[in-house]
């Protein structure tokens, strides 16, 4: 078949390549354009750009997509394909290639429309989630749906596992959906259930709110991992939290039994066999940094000062020493 393939992050990569292995002919890739990368904010293509190119490609990234569907008229399509692109496709890109547009889902529609599905379903606690390639409509993740896979959502996935795993199953789903699209087989399903908005995340929200219960807690740091990444403050440094675990039964120190522990505060752990007292610095706590919630406790696994890399938390404890009984803001 004859198609556009629109994308732009890492996650849209699996996909590119499984389409191109199985013979379909891409003949033109839009993507976002370069944007600042890396400690010297050089421009740099998006991962999908470098793909394509590497494969001979030919690549558009205009900044809209306004003025350009008769450019993708011309190119005389079987399908227009796309995967966390990044822009909305207005009636008549969608309706520039003969068999319609494609879009590939992490969610399993209509749970979690929107930007960010893969984040908001572990914010939310949700114990599984999917992909899907749907027909593109107007309306905002509304198409009916061709093709799904289910995933389970662990308690060690994060943000970045999870959008890995999906990535890579989303992607295997493209050669059976367009070779359906291709015999005429297509069968579509409408989408059924109360619908569900993942909205984009933004910056003001990654301050972890401890006086939410321990699962809550968790799931918005695992949710939010690696980018932007939950943080919290203590002392006016900025540490952010890329991995956790729930503890929702931990016996909880300072009257914390009766549920009178102010959120936040840092538990006494156990060091080389023996309880920490208040007061005690928690500089070799291999288990990680254990901190009170509305009820239970959260473990700390992996945290990260500004300006410096991701540690395990007996390694940044060394670094930057926390006493049971400290109170994180």
């Amino acid at each position: 078949m004859r198609l556009v393939f629109m994308g732009t992050p890492a996650f849209a990569v699996p996909s590119l390549v499984e389409i191109v292995s199985a013979g379909h002919e891409v003949v033109c890739v839009y993507s976002q354009p370069p944007r600042p990368r890396g400690r010297g904010q050089q421009l740099r293509p998006s991962p999908v750009q470098e793909l394509a190119e590497s494969l001979g490609i030919e690549v558009r990234t205009p900044a809209t997509l306004a003025g350009e569907a008769e450019a993708i008229e011309a190119l005389d399509l079987d399908a227009l394909i796309v995967v966390a692109y990044g822009q909305i496709l207005k009636p008549r890109v969608l309706d520039a290639a003969r068999l319609g547009a494609y879009n590939l889902h992490a969610s399993l529609l209509p749970r979690w429309r929107g930007a960010a599905p893969i984040q908001r379903a572990i914010m939310a606690g949700d114990t599984e989630t999917g992909v899907q390639i749907m027909r593109m409509s107007e309306g905002l993740d509304e198409g009916p749906v061709l093709l799904s896979e289910r995933l389970a959502i662990g308690p060690e996935d994060t943000a970045s596992t999870l959008g890995e795993a999906l990535s890579t199953l989303g992607a295997s789903l493209w050669p059976r959906a367009l070779g359906a699209l291709e015999r005429g087989g297509a069968n579509f399903v409408e989408q059924v259930g109360e619908s569900t908005y993942a909205r984009k995340i933004s910056a003001a929200e990654a301050r972890i709110d401890w006086t939410r219960p321990a699962r809550q807690v968790d799931g918005h740091i695992r949710g939010l991992s690696s980018v932007p990444g939950a943080y919290f403050m203590h002392e006016g440094v900025r540490i952010k939290v890329l991995m956790s675990a729930c503890e929702p039964d931990h016996d909880l120190a300072d009257g914390a039994q009766e549920g009178k522990a102010q959120p936040g505060t840092v538990q006494g752990g156990t060091v080389q066999g023996g309880t920490v007292e208040a007061g005690t610095v928690l500089a070799a706590n291999e288990g990680g940094v254990v901190v009170a919630c509305a009820d239970g406790a959260v473990r700390l696994t992996r945290l990260q000062r500004e300006g410096r890399a991701v540690q395990s938390s007996a390694d940044f404890l060394r670094g930057y020493p926390l006493a049971a009984g400290a109170v994180l803001g």
